[in-house]
């Protein structure tokens, strides 16, 4: 699995962006490939976490989402996770 954290501001380009995102988000998850996500409670930013093989399989879902190269929006840390309890 994998972590991926977001870092926002106030760009207006987010807050356009988001709906489709959040559209393409809810579909991975029906898909199994999201396990949860969500903003941070001050909304600052987010954390999702991925259910894919390897790194590649994740870049691929991060390049076909517009949203993580919008205005407004910054992928700071992409983490491998090993949970145990899921």
């Amino acid at each position: 699995m994998w972590i991926v954290e977001l870092a926002f501001t106030d760009a207006p380009e987010r807050f356009a962006a988001r709906s489709a995102h959040r559209e393409r988000i809810t579909a991975l998850h029906a898909e199994g490939k999201v396990r949860i996500s969500g903003p941070l409670a001050d909304d600052s930013g987010a954390v999702l976490v991925f259910d894919v093989p390897d790194r590649p399989a994740l870049d691929r879902l991060l390049a076909a989402d517009p949203y993580y190269t919008t205005p407004g929006v910054e992928i700071v840390k992409i983490r491998e996770w090993a949970p145990f309890l899921t």
